[in-house]
Parts: structure tokens; sequence; C-alpha cells
């Protein structure tokens, strides 16, 4: 395909996916959202999002490379990296700036808005100034903010807050050190939990451990992190697994490293067939239940569910169930770690049992490759001219997994690498089920 014709598909597929976007928008809503809005739309809370989603990922990816191609090198090079965005976020969530404009809903002059958290106001409006034109928060007037949509994101009461809070204070933290532990000897061939950047940057403080034992040390920590894994369900459009794998048809279904109930809250919502146990380490089921006691009491009162303590390295899960659930679970350690994880579930495993492995599934940026995935095993493959992972448009899969190589020295996997671990557990792949960001790769026994 000549130079040109590249291009000219390209806005062809951003045309398509933006009109297909608006078209979701409208049937869900009656109406597009606007920058400038502060309640959210009825889309933006949907169970099922996967629609949207794979608008989305073309939109973005096809518009990207579209810029890219035509901006000189030099311009979007520098742009790589004069990225401060994260150190802006910070200030907001630590401030709690969200939170006080709910009360000013015309704005807050700077000035006044400094008074409040007592941070110089000329520096303030810089940081406002630069979230707004990334579209979190409105400048109404000169030096005048307000929310939109976007930043109610970052209220105290949306879960998503507390997973933007985990990047720009931990992932922040192991990103600054992460070229050390390259160099570094001792870490450099590393994949100990306990080498991750993160603790590397926590063992000049004095604080040993791997990234669990951090969050263990502090119960409003440890309280926010498990927050943060309910607002993976609006990032990653998680809850798209009720609608598309078919739940009914099973009776039992056990949350390995459930937490406190991301996944199995909504699916004792959604499947009142299900009875659920939930596996995770005791400290983190004193929390869930208090949490399942306010939010699904009738789960409780009907013994729909229940929580059982877990070391998923150490212990067989609840044997001989329907359906056996690890969300962002295996992404979280090495491959020895996950190795041992495997093989205990496998353990559990039934005749009839399947395994369900929710997970980023890293695309290759080969089209050869990425066809025979797509042909033998259902994996999406981009149209061109994209590239076959879409680009940009997955981008969030590959920062995630810069994100668990610096806050536990792991990884997210590409197919090929998922199989290399579920052979060895004697697991067997039986499908994917691509929800337009992460997967869910079906397993049974081999």
């Amino acid at each position: 395909m000549a130079n040109k014709a590249k291009l000219e598909a390209l806005l062809t597929l951003i045309n398509t996916s933006a009109r297909d976007a608006i078209t979701l928008y409208e049937q869900h809503g009656g109406s597009v959202p606007s920058m400038d809005q502060v309640e959210p739309h009825p889309l933006d809370d949907a169970v099922d999002q996967v629609a949207l989603k794979t608008a989305i990922r073309t939109l973005e990816g096809a518009f990207a490379q579209l810029s890219t191609t035509l901006a000189p090198p030099a311009h979007s090079a520098i742009n790589l990296v004069q990225v401060y965005d994260y150190a802006c976020m910070r200030v907001a969530v630590r401030e709690n700036i969200t939170n006080i404009l709910v009360n000013y809903p015309k704005g807050i002059h700077v000035n006044d808005l400094s008074k409040i958290i007592n941070i110089e106001p000329k520096k303030l409006a810089r940081v406002m100034r630069l979230l707004a034109t990334r579209g979190c928060y409105n400048e109404v007037d000169m030096d005048v903010f307000a929310n939109n949509r976007l930043s109610m994101i970052l209220h105290n009461d949306n879960p998503v807050r507390h997973m933007v809070n985990l990047h720009v204070e931990s992932c922040a933290k192991g990103a600054a050190v992460f070229y050390d532990t390259l160099k570094d000897p001792r870490t450099a061939y590393s994949y100990e939990p306990t080498d991750a950047p993160f603790m590397y940057a926590n063992n000049k403080e004095g604080i040993q451990g791997e990234f669990f034992d951090f969050m263990r040390q502090d119960d409003e920590r440890r309280e926010s992190y498990h927050k943060s894994m309910r607002g993976l369900n609006g990032i990653m459009g998680s809850l798209a697994v009720l609608t598309h794998f078919p739940f009914e048809k099973y009776s039992t279904v056990v949350d390995v490293g459930g937490g406190i109930g991301a996944f199995s809250l909504p699916l004792a919502k959604t499947h009142k067939n299900v009875k659920i146990t939930i596996h995770d380490l005791p400290e983190a089921l004193v929390q869930a239940r208090s949490i399942w006691a306010k939010d699904c009491p009738e789960a409780v009162a009907e013994n729909r569910v229940e929580f059982e303590a877990l070391n998923f390295f150490e212990q067989v899960p609840a044997k001989g169930k329907d359906i056996y659930y690890l969300r962002n679970i295996i992404h979280d350690w090495p491959d020895h770690e996950s190795a041992l994880i495997l093989r205990n579930v496998r353990k559990a495993l039934g005749p009839n049992s399947r395994v369900l492995i929710h997970d980023y599934v890293v695309c290759q940026l080969s089209r050869k490759q990425a066809e025979v995935e797509s042909s033998t095993l259902g994996v999406v493959v981009a149209p061109e001219p994209l590239l076959p992972n879409f680009g940009v448009g997955n981008m969030r899969m590959y920062q995630q997994d810069m994100s668990m190589l610096l806050l536990h020295n792991a990884k997210e996997r590409t197919l090929q690498e998922f199989l290399v671990l579920s052979t060895a557990a004697g697991l067997k792949l039986e499908k994917v089920w691509d929800l337009a960001e992460a997967c869910v790769m079906e397993f049974s026994a081999a």
C-alpha cells in the first residue's frame, strides 16, 4: 500500500470508529457526552463496554499512528518524555481538589483554592491549566477552575481514584530508580519480587520485603489498594466478562485472590444462581466481609458467598468447583511464583472444571504471528494499515507491563508465555475471550 493510501485508510478508520462510538453513546443515553459536563453518561458505568472499547481502541490507535507519521520525528520524540501529567495528578489527588470543587459548581479562582490547600497560587494555576488542557477540569474563566466529567473520577468516592493514586505514588517511585536497578549487579538479572524497582527505592529507606508486604504494613494503604482493584472494573471494562462468559450455566465460582470482591460482588448481583467462594489472605477477608455486609447483604444472608483464607502459593483452593477465576493475579508474579499458583489451582479441578485467567494478553507487533494466533485462538488483530496490536489503542497493556515490572518485578504476558505456564501446570487452553482490552483465557484440566 502506498504511503498516501495508508494515511487515507487511517483517516477512514478514525472517522468510522468515532462514528461507532457516537452511535453507542446515543443508544445508551440519547446523547453524546461533553467535556464540560459533570454528570457521568449512562455508558460510563455500563457493565458491558466491549463495543465502545473496540471503537476507542481503533480510534486511538489510528489517530496516534496518523499523527506520528505526519509530525516531524523530533516533535514526536520529545512528546514521549516531556510528560508531567502524573506529577500534576499527584497534586490533585493528594489535595482532594475534585472534592473541594464539588462545593463550587461555577468554579473557584485559583487564589481562593490556594488558600484552602496551602499551595502557592501561581504554581497551582500552572498545575490546573495543564490538567484542564488534558480535559481534566475546566478553566471556566481566567484562573477559575471547575470540575468536569473526567475530573470527577478523582473524587474520593470513586475507586478509580485509588488506582490513580497507586500510579502517582508507588509506580512513580519505582520508575525514578528503574535505570539504577538495570545496572546494579545485585538486581540487574533478578526477577525476585523483593528486587522490584519500587522495593529497591524502599530499601534505601529501610523498608524490606516485596510490594504486598509493604501494602500490609498500613491498614489505610491496604484498604486503598483493594479499592483500586474495584476501579479496574471501570478502567479495563473487566465486568464485561459477566455478560460474555456463560456464568448462567454454572453453579459454583471460586474467586482466587479475590480481595474484597471487585469481581465477585457484581457476579453475585448479576448471577444469583452462583455460589461464590472468595479466597485471599485473612486481613483482606476482614475488609471483604465488611464490604459485603454493606453492599450485598442478601448474598451473605442467603449463603451465596463464603470467605476462606488461602495462601495460594502453599494451599489448594476449594476443590471440585465449576469455575476458578483469577483476575490480575498471575501478572503480579514472576514465572516461578505464577507456576506455583497455577499448579495449586490445577490440584483443585474436577473433570468439568474451568479456569478463567483474566489478564492483559500482550499482542505481537509481528502481523504474521498475530494472524496465526487469530486464526487458531481467536485473538483479535487490527486491520491494516494499523499496527497489528492496535498501536497506541492498546498502549495501556504495555504501560501496565511496565507497572508490573516496577512494582513486582513481574509482567504482563504474551499468549505464548501463558501457554508455557499453563501447559507446565497441567492446563489446556480452550478459548480466548477478547474483551477489547484485557482477555479472559479459558482453560480445562489437561
